[in-house]
């Protein structure tokens, strides 16, 4: 190797550890056997905070609270962005290209100004503020991002082979549902697992429009204020695992879908 050949390893490795170390602390510090409040020092190794993982009822219910606005902010964001993808890339209309622009704006402003703007619309329209409220929010700022993952994989799509299954008896939905929807499927998914990571990690427009409810990004900045627990890195380590795996997951699945001749219909297809 040449010495201009380890100049980019050796830089592409420095970056990976600068972004992976943050997490190996807070993995590390799951198992710190602390003696007090504060978990910045590491005291000895212990599994007790895995053991007690659930002996702390107000994580446990904000834990619950993310899980539940991701959920549903994850199905309803990708199922309305996804329409809206299909539509801006397949359908000429008045008003598409200001459509385009609206779409990216909640891109491109800051979630400060997001966060105080919609609420001074929840106390304009007197809405009280809770898990309705986030929900909104969410649901509000995911679109964008579905409807950008999703427009990226159906601006390539071959809509020969849609036409080819109407042809050939097939109904508007059955050619959808058996032709577009396993191609673009790729898309669809990345958007869904990046609208659900954007909802469940949000905190600055959460604080704005969540009253009384308490998200785990919420319970987790006040906990730090009188110290973090080691539940927060054991609960982060689990979040973290769990996301790795199914992106682990997708990624032989999107491959595979990628390597798989895609021949047009040969025969006629139920309606």
């Amino acid at each position: 190797m040449t010495r201009r050949g380890w100049v980019l390893p050796a830089y592409t490795t420095l970056v990976l550890l600068y972004l992976f170390l943050p997490i190996a602390v807070m993995i590390l510090f799951g198992f710190n056997d602390i003696r007090g409040r504060f978990n910045f020092v590491w005291q000895g190794f212990t599994l007790r905070h895995w053991t007690g993982i659930w002996d702390t009822p107000e994580l446990t219910d904000a834990l619950k609270n993310s899980l539940l606005i991701a959920s549903i902010s994850t199905i309803v964001a990708t199922s309305l962005g996804t329409m809206i993808a299909l539509a801006l890339t397949r359908y000429r209309f008045r008003g598409r290209g200001s459509t385009n622009l609206f779409i990216f704006l909640p891109l491109a402003t800051p979630e400060i100004v997001l966060g105080a703007s919609l609420l001074s619309l929840f106390v304009t329209a007197n809405v009280s503020r809770g898990i309705g409220t986030i929900l909104l929010a969410h649901i509000m700022f995911n679109i964008s991002y579905v409807v950008v993952t999703v427009k990226a994989r159906t601006q390539g799509f071959n809509r020969e082979w849609e036409e080819a299954a109407k042809d050939l008896g097939a109904t508007p939905w059955t050619a959808f549902r058996t032709v577009t929807l396993p191609l673009i499927f790729p898309g669809i998914l990345a958007a869904a697992v990046l609208a659900f990571a954007l909802s469940i990690d949000d905190y600055v427009i959460t604080l704005f429009n969540a009253g009384a409810t308490v998200t785990f990004p919420l319970w987790v900045a006040g906990a730090s204020r009188f110290g973090v627990p080691p539940a927060v890195n054991v609960m982060g380590t689990l979040i973290f695992v769990v996301g790795v795996t199914l992106a682990l997951l997708a990624v032989p699945l999107q491959r595979r879908r990628a390597a798989a001749p895609v021949a047009p219909p040969t025969g006629r297809v139920a309606g």
